[in-house]
């Protein structure tokens, strides 16, 4: 349920922080401030007039603590949920795309590939791999009709996509089951024919065929109404590349010798005990995480199943790590990222930016910063160009001290049909969407 083609985050560093290790976020990023902004910039006819008749929290209501928080809308009867598709223009049909299919997957794969998320300035392009896109949405209790394709009904062309995963998600004491919902993408000669507020609808009346009628989406732009507002920040791990190709920039009064020096690593983790998670390891991983994340406000209510399919490690997909004590043989610490390339548009040299993006991290007994700088060292062993971290749970801890620049990308997180009344601090928002 995102928009048209909002980016989730630029896939970008922003030059002017990322060579200063240290420099700060501008503190701008408060609900009421996106808001504000967001209504200066836009005159009264020009306000989304697709969003304003949807059950989210709107702009208008934005500090009205009388609203209560919960449901927007109550559950329509099942009977009373269109039963019919949603009408798209007469050149195109819908299409469930199965994606344990090896051709579907690679229509999938090549429609993102060629027309997902950019930075500003169209250097680079987010480049999920295939075993990434089976691995996202294929999690426990799926359902394949909420990977929808739109497709040219002469050609049978893939030209629009969009997709839902269900989910547990906790807001305060509240268990809901909810669809998050991703990878909105339209043909880049498409981006005209009004199809992303048709395929919002048909994604969203399909999950209320199950009985499901909240969700869960996050955008790079600023729609009625954020939960929270996070920053992406990045940290160097092959630098002279990332300057090569435009991703960062030369700091001032920095010389490449001395960037590369700044950014370096040593060769193996330090912590004792730390190693690759394994199948045994998931019970014990469930308990830490679980333990972990009941104290955010919003996070998922992630059962054995789903830590074994989100967390355990798939190559060049999710990497997982944990501390086992080496007297006690207690699992205390756990690590993890996902793997997510960029394509780089236009480089003589480089077509492929090797980017990490943090995921979930538990710290009981280890320092975050010492967990936090293995997983980078573990990273640049296997030869990520960069590591990115959203600024949610306890992650604002270690950024500035692991070396860690803000980016230009911001995340906006959005419910779907369910109010929470006051915006949340990212620090109290315990969920990662991919």
């Amino acid at each position: 349920m995102t928009d048209n083609n909002s980016p989730p985050g630029s896939p970008k560093a922003n030059p002017d922080h990322i060579s200063e290790a240290n420099s700060l976020a501008k503190d701008d990023s408060s609900l009421e401030n996106i808001v504000r902004r967001f209504q200066d910039s836009m005159s009264l006819g020009k306000r989304h007039k697709f969003w304003e008749t949807q059950p989210v929290g709107q702009f208008k209501d934005v500090g009205d603590t009388s609203l209560p928080e919960g449901p927007i809308e109550p559950p329509t009867p099942l009977s009373e949920v269109k039963q019919e598709p949603y009408n798209l223009p007469s050149q195109y049909e819908w299409t469930t795309c199965d994606m344990d299919s090896e051709e579907t997957c690679n229509e999938v794969y090549n429609l993102l590939k060629n027309n997902y998320v950019e930075d500003d300035e169209n250097m680079f392009r987010f480049n999920y791999s295939k075993e990434f896109l089976r691995w996202a949405l294929r999690p426990p209790g799926y359902y394949k009709s909420w990977h929808i394709g739109v497709r040219a009904k002469t050609s049978k062309k893939l030209v629009a996509f969009i997709t839902g995963v269900p989910a547990r998600i906790r807001v305060r004491d509240e268990v809901v089951k909810m669809a998050e919902i991703n990878f909105l993408c339209v043909h880049k000669k498409l981006r005209t024919k009004r199809l992303a507020p048709v395929m919002i609808k048909e994604v969203t009346r399909r999950v209320h065929l199950e009985n499901i009628w909240q969700a869960a989406y996050t955008a790079g732009v600023v729609l009625p109404t954020p939960i929270t507002t996070c920053q992406y920040w990045h940290r160097s791990l092959n630098p002279k590349k990332l300057i090569d190709v435009g991703f960062s920039r030369l700091g001032p009064r920095m010389t490449m010798s001395r960037t590369i020096k700044l950014y370096k690593l040593p060769d193996q983790p330090v912590t004792p005990g730390f190693r690759k998670m394994e199948l045994r390891d998931v019970p014990a991983v469930t308990r830490l995480l679980r333990q972990y994340l009941s104290q955010f406000v919003v996070s998922p209510d992630f059962d054995e199943n789903d830590v074994e399919h989100w967390l355990l490690p798939t190559e060049d997909v999710v990497d997982s790590y944990l501390v086992e004590s080496p007297k006690t043989h207690d699992i205390t610490d756990f690590c993890s990222f996902y793997t997510l390339p960029s394509s780089i548009l236009g480089n003589q040299n480089y077509s492929i930016l090797k980017a990490a993006y943090s995921y979930y991290n538990v710290s009981t007994k280890t320092p975050l910063l010492q967990l936090m700088n293995d997983a980078l060292i573990v990273a640049k062993k296997k030869d990520f160009d960069v590591f990115n971290a959203l600024d949610v749970m306890h992650n604002e801890s270690f950024l500035k001290e692991l070396k860690f620049g803000p980016g230009d990308g911001q995340l906006h997180y959005y419910l779907y049909n369910y109010r929470i009344r006051n915006a949340l601090r990212t620090s109290e928002l315990g969920l990662v969407l991919l």
